[in-house]
C-alpha cells in the first residue's frame, strides 16, 4: 500500500505486478526504480544484473525481443490469409446468389457493389499486413528490406513472391517474403 501511495495507484495494480500478470506501466517505471533503488534494466528482468552477467543478460533480451517479432510476424501473415480467404468468399458468394437468383436488375447490382466492397478492404488490409509483416529478399543481392505499401500492391505476385525493384542494388527481380532479418 504505502507503494502504492508513492506511486498514485492502488495496491492492487501493484499486486498484479508482484504476480507477474501485469507489467508496470511505462510513464511509471522511471520513479519506481528510484523508489527501489535498482536499474529498469533490473526491473525488467526481474533480478538484479550484475555487472559481468550485464552484456550476457542484455544479449538474451536481444535475441528474445527478436524471437517474439518474427513469432508474432508469423501470425500476421496468418491473419492475412484468413482476411484474404475471408473476403473472397464473401464476393463470390454475393456474386453467386446475383447471377443465379431471380432477382430485379438493381438488386444484383447492390449485391455484386456489396460483395466488391468488403473484399477490396479486406484485400487492402491483407496486402498491408504483407507488406509490414517480416521482409523480401533481393534474389540478386541478398538484401532484406521492407518495401512501401504501393511497391507491393501494385507489384505482379506469386503467393507471397513479388517481382520488385531492390532498394539496394535497384535490381528487379522475384523476391521472396522471409520472417528474419538476418
Amino acid at each position: 500500500m504505502q507503494l502504492g501511495e508513492m506511486l498514485g495507484i492502488t495496491d492492487r495494480a501493484i499486486s498484479k505486478w508482484e504476480c507477474g500478470r501485469a507489467m508496470p506501466d511505462s510513464q511509471l517505471m522511471l520513479e519506481l526504480c528510484d523508489i527501489l533503488g535498482i536499474s529498469v534494466t533490473d526491473l525488467l528482468n526481474g533480478e538484479v544484473v550484475t555487472m559481468e552477467k550485464f552484456n550476457e543478460k542484455s544479449e538474451q533480451n536481444l535475441i528474445d525481443l527478436i524471437k517474439q517479432k518474427e513469432d508474432a510476424d508469423k501470425q500476421m501473415l496468418m491473419l492475412e490469409i484468413v482476411i484474404g480467404v475471408l473476403s473472397s468468399v464473401i464476393l463470390f458468394s454475393m456474386v453467386f446468389v446475383a447471377a443465379f437468383l431471380p432477382m430485379k436488375d438493381w438488386v444484383r447490382i447492390v449485391l455484386i457493389v456489396g460483395g466488391f466492397i468488403p473484399f477490396i478492404i479486406g484485400i487492402g488490409f491483407a496486402v498491408r499486413i504483407e507488406q509490414t509483416a517480416g521482409y523480401y529478399e533481393c534474389q540478386a543481392c541478398s538484401h532484406r528490406y521492407v518495401p512501401s505499401f504501393k511497391s507491393v500492391l501494385f507489384a505482379m505476385h506469386t503467393g507471397r513472391t513479388r517481382y520488385m525493384k531492390c532498394p539496394k542494388c535497384g535490381k528487379r527481380t522475384w523476391q521472396k517474403k522471409v520472417i528474419s532479418k538476418d
